[in-house]
Order: structure tokens, then C-alpha cells, then sequence
């Protein structure tokens, strides 16, 4: 199989130089034009596949802990469409996973963008020999790897691969991106000309005011519900004026459909005007995705957990460090001084222009009693700096820029007869966190020198939270991303492997491939060898249904051979399974 880096000298070497010349150039020029001024999008890119458009999920469309970084083009509920490149360019990188993006090809366009497609089926046959070879050399299913411009360039119409439900999917789709090249952001795909046919504005369904009065915004900031009448882009509240009293913000609740009684999708953007004046917008032309979480602090996130209610707040919080949001005045909250009557509008607008506005009034009640200060806890925590809080037996580190707001840090112990540590509750899991950060504690019984690298943090809101026995403190440190109440455990089971259509003496003549399931009932599954008469083979995974499987090739010829496998879980404790077979 050829080297990955090996260049031939062939014919056509100067025609890919040439290549790799004008896409320099070209994005030189693109990044000159941007620095200069506003860069327009470019609007020459065909669809990625030969189907009428339809989509399950729209770009910045909210989703668990992130926002949709793409749109997810269906394919009838079907795999096996041929995807084809959207435009000229060359294959610029290539990733295999276990879960996320599954099998994805990553076109790099002169004009200084990306597209990406996700959650293939197969490769073509060139990228596909690309990713086998490098996935030998690491020995790893999972890989991801950069390509130079002269090995794989592409012609718009080109199939790249066909579309399927590989990695974190949930059905079988495309899933599509844009980036821009130099900085890595995603951009809405359908500001590229690439149409959807959409003719329904966007709904919205409730209302909320949240009574800030000053103190950061937390899970018992004062929030009250308003429900909302309307339809075809016209929306009223269903009761009167709206009282407020004191520092204020409000939320909404909204979605968008490409057809009526569609998927529901998010929508483009939200304007909210007092008196005619704006005061807020939020736009999702593009976002990075360091900041993706942060779709944790653009909603009421402890609503969502607590009621399941996605609720867009139209107020910022200090710590938010998304760039969506525009025109905003004193972070979108409203402090009325008077007692008059003042006008509230919202303006929300699908990516194709559709519009819905809700109109109503809200006026200063001075009778009004709101409590909006948060009980005490046992520190006070920055969004701003480093937070650290300890005791004797448990540490807790948040580092600058985790925290969307300042909090009253709360933290309790209770004792647990029966388990190596004491229970620690830090906080509540109401509260977003945007990165991970670091919790120990310290074991309450002895342990034995050959059990300490099994010992480990765990969640009992989230399970497995990491975990590694510092020799020099004596504590367990693991690296969640959510509070939550933490406690010592002990991994000291192996993953179980289950064969599936191969054991010791079996003949499979005319089987395509090996198949076992793997799983792991604690830390999870790390890595899975196998090996063909102690030759590293490529064992491909399904994480939805925990199978995993080698495609016999021309490396495995007739006769008897010895199969392995190796499966190790996050805290190293390792199984084997062993058997021969013949063909």
C-alpha cells in the first residue's frame, strides 16, 4: 500500500503544483478582501447531493450543550446517496470516529472556505485507501489527518462518498458544513446560495420575564411565564400589560419550519425593540466552536433541565463569549424609570427572510415585590478569575472563564457507609459550566498500592467523571464539565466481549467479515487491537450498537489463522478473547 507522504513524480506533478500556486493566491486574496472590508459570501456551490433539499436540522439550531454547527440533509431515511463536492478544491483533511462526526471528509475551496460532509456511509475509493493506510500506520480506527493540495483535488460534482448514519447520528443523513479556512468558524450554509425551500414563518409559542434586579442571572432568578396567542408571523400576548419592577430581561420561546408541520428547527434571528428602539439581536451567520456551549448561558438552561422548555433569553450574561449577538444595549436588560407605558416588539426572521413579530406593552409597578437575590453560599466565585474552594478531604478548581455569571458557591458532605469516599456536592447541575474543570477527593479508606489506578471520580447526576490517584496528596482528581454531587469509586472490571459470528475452530468461508460487541460497565470502552496471526488488524466500531467488526481482505488468505483481540477500558483493566478460525 502506498506511503501517505510519498509524492509520485508522474505527468501530472506540474499540473498539481500549479494547483497548490493558484489555491495560495486565491487565499491570499480572499483574507486581503476581508481585512479591506465586509467579505461577501460566495454563492457558486451546488447542493451536496442529488435530492430535492429538505433538512432535520437547521445551522445554530439548538441542541444539548452545543449549537448545530451545520445543516442535516435528509436522505429518506436511507443510506447509500452518492455525496458529491459542492465546488473545485482538494481534499484538505480526513477523520474517522468512533462517535461525532463518524467518517467525514473536510474540501478546502480557493475561494477560503471548507465544506464538510459527516456521518458517511463509505469513502470513495481513492480517500478511502487514504484513510485505510494511515489508519494502519497508527494502528487506530479512530484517525484524523491533514492532506497536502496536490494529493486529492476534487472537481465541484466529484463523488467524494456516500451519505449514512456513522458516528453520533441518529438516522441516516447528511451532515453538511461551511467554514471559513483560516479561522475554523461555520457559517450558515444557506448564506452560500445553497436554497431550501422555505415559505413559513417562524412560530412563536410563550414568554418570559425574568426579574434581575441587579444580582447575577442563577436558577432562582425570579422568572414568570406568559403564554402567547397567534399565528402566520403575527403573535400577541394572551393577557395584558406586563409589570415589571427593577432591573428586567425577558426570554422567548420559538422554532422555524422549512414546511408546515415540519421539523422544528431554529430560527435566524431575534430582535427585540423598546419603543422602537433596538435593544437586543442575536444572529446565526456564524459562531466558533470553543464557544458552541455557551448555547448553555443563551438559554435559561435550569428551566430546561427542570421543565424541558428551551427558553432563548434575550439579555446577556458577562461570561457569555459568543459572537452572535448585536446592537445589544446594557446587555438587553430594561430598567424603566417612569410609570408610563412602554412598547415592547420582537422581530424573528428565518435564515430565507420569513418574519414573526409579538408585540406587546410593559410598564414600571413601583408595588411590585420581587425577590431576586440568591441564597448565601460558602464563597463567592468570579466569572471572571480562577475560583478555587477546599476542605480537608475535597477540592474543587473553576478556571477563568468556565462561569457564565458570578455565583454563591454551595457546597455540602455527606458521609456513605460503603463507598471509598464521602459524597461532595458542589453547587447544583442547574448551573452551566462552558469548559471542564477539576474536582479531588480524598478517599476515606486505605487502599492498596495495586488498586490505586483504578480508583475514579464519578457523577452521580453523570456517571464517569474521570479519575487519577495523586501520590503526592493522596486525592483522586477527575475533570467533569457539570457540578454535581462527586464520590470515590473503583473500576476494577474488564469490558466484556461478546463474539458474534466467530469461536475457537470456526470455518467462515464466505463470511465477509468478524463480528463481537464490546461494552464496559463503568469507565467505558478506551481502545479496541485486533490482530490476524499477530498482525495489527483494523477493527471498525459502532458505537449505537456497541459492535464491532474486521472486513477480511487480501491480507488474510485461505487457510488456518489465530484471531485476538484486545479491549481496554479508561482505567486500564484489559480483556482478551482468542480464537482460530479457517478459510
Amino acid at each position: 500500500m502506498k506511503n501517505f507522504w510519498t509524492l509520485r513524480l508522474d505527468k501530472n506533478i506540474l499540473q498539481h503544483a500549479l494547483t497548490l500556486l493558484a489555491f495560495s493566491v486565491l487565499h491570499f486574496s480572499a483574507y486581503t478582501q476581508e481585512v479591506n472590508g465586509p467579505k461577501a459570501y460566495p454563492t457558486d456551490f451546488r447542493p451536496p447531493l442529488d435530492l430535492k433539499p429538505s433538512i432535520a436540522g437547521s445551522f445554530g439550531e439548538i441542541r444539548a450543550n452545543h449549537f448545530h454547527s451545520g445543516l442535516d440533509f435528509r436522505t429518506n431515511q436511507r443510506e447509500g446517496y452518492p455525496v458529491y463536492a459542492v465546488a473545485d478544491g482538494y481534499v484538505s483533511r480526513l477523520r474517522v470516529q468512533v462517535g461525532g462526526f463518524g467518517n467525514a471528509v473536510y474540501i478546502a475551496h480557493p475561494n477560503g472556505y471548507t465544506s464538510v460532509y459527516a456521518h458517511l456511509q463509505r469513502f470513495n475509493e481513492r480517500i478511502g485507501l487514504q484513510v485505510k493506510d494511515f489508519q494502519y500506520r497508527k494502528q487506530s480506527f479512530d484517525v484524523d489527518f491533514p492532506l497536502m493540495p496536490i494529493e486529492i483535488p476534487v472537481k465541484k460534482g466529484d463523488i467524494i462518498a456516500w451519505s449514512g448514519n456513522t458516528g453520533s447520528s441518529g438516522g441516516p443523513h447528511l451532515h453538511f458544513e461551511l467554514r471559513d479556512s483560516q479561522t475554523e468558524e461555520t457559517i450558515n450554509p444557506q448564506l452560500f446560495g445553497l436554497e431550501v425551500p422555505d415559505n413559513v414563518p417562524p412560530q412563536i409559542t410563550g414568554l418570559y420575564l425574568y426579574q434581575l434586579n441587579g444580582q447575577p442571572f442563577s436558577p432562582s432568578t425570579p422568572r414568570k411565564a406568559y403564554s402567547v396567542s397567534g399565528s402566520n408571523g403575527d403573535y400577541r400576548l394572551s393577557q395584558g400589560t406586563v409589570s415589571i419592577n427593577g432591573e428586567s430581561g425577558f426570554g422567548i420561546v420559538t422554532f422555524d419550519q422549512q414546511v408546515a408541520g415540519g421539523n422544528k428547527n431554529g430560527v435566524y434571528s431575534t430582535e427585540l425593540f423598546l419603543d422602537e428602539k433596538l435593544i437586543f439581536s442575536s444572529i446565526l451567520e456564524k459562531f466558533a466552536f470553543s464557544n458552541s456551549r455557551a448555547v448553555n448561558s443563551h438559554t435559561d438552561y435550569s428551566f430546561h433541565l427542570s421543565q424541558g422548555a428551551t427558553v432563548q433569553k434575550s439579555f446577556v450574561e458577562p461570561g457569555n463569549p459568543l459572537s452572535i449577538y448585536k446592537d445589544v444595549v446594557n446587555r438587553g436588560l430594561i430598567t424603566l424609570s417612569d410609570e408610563d407605558t412602554h412598547n415592547l416588539k420582537y422581530v424573528i426572521k428565518d435564515v430565507k427572510g420569513n418574519t414573526s413579530l409579538l408585540q406587546f406593552q410593559v410598564k414600571n409597578n413601583p408595588q411590585l415585590v420581587v425577590n431576586s437575590r440568591p441564597t448565601a453560599g460558602v464563597k463567592e466565585f468570579q466569572y471572571n478569575t480562577v475560583n478555587e474552594y477546599s476542605t480537608e478531604d475535597f477540592k474543587i478548581t473553576i478556571p477563568k472563564g468556565v462561569l457564565y455569571s458570578d455565583l454563591n458557591f454551595n457546597y455540602s458532605r455527606t458521609a456513605k457507609s460503603g463507598y471509598w469516599s464521602n459524597f461532595h456536592t458542589a453547587h447544583t447541575r442547574l448551573v452551566p459550566l462552558h469548559e471542564n474543570i477539576t474536582v479531588a477527593i480524598k478517599p476515606t479508606k486505605e487502599v492498596s498500592a495495586h488498586l490505586k489506578s483504578k480508583l475514579l471520580i464519578v457523577n452521580a447526576n453523570g456517571g464517569y467523571a474521570g479519575g487519577s490517584f495523586d501520590e503526592k496528596d493522596g486525592f483522586v482528581k477527575g475533570y467533569p464539565r457539570t457540578f454535581g454531587t462527586f464520590y470515590v469509586s473503583m473500576d476494577t472490571v474488564a469490558p466484556v466481549i461478546r463474539p458474534v459470528n466467530i469461536s475457537d475452530g470456526k470455518d467462515l468461508t464466505g463470511t465477509e467479515r468478524i463480528v463481537l460487541k464490546v461494552s464496559d460497565n463503568m469507565s467505558g470502552v478506551r481502545s479496541v487491537s485486533g490482530y490476524i496471526d499477530g498482525k495489527w488488524v483494523l477493527m471498525e466500531y459502532d458505537l449505537k450498537t456497541s459492535t464491532i467488526w474486521h472486513k477480511f481482505d487480501s491480507l488474510t488468505p485461505a487457510g488456518k489463522h489465530l484471531f485476538e483481540l484486545r479491549v481496554s477500558d479508561m482505567q486500564q483493566n484489559i480483556r482478551f478473547y482468542s480464537a482460530t478460525f479457517y478459510r
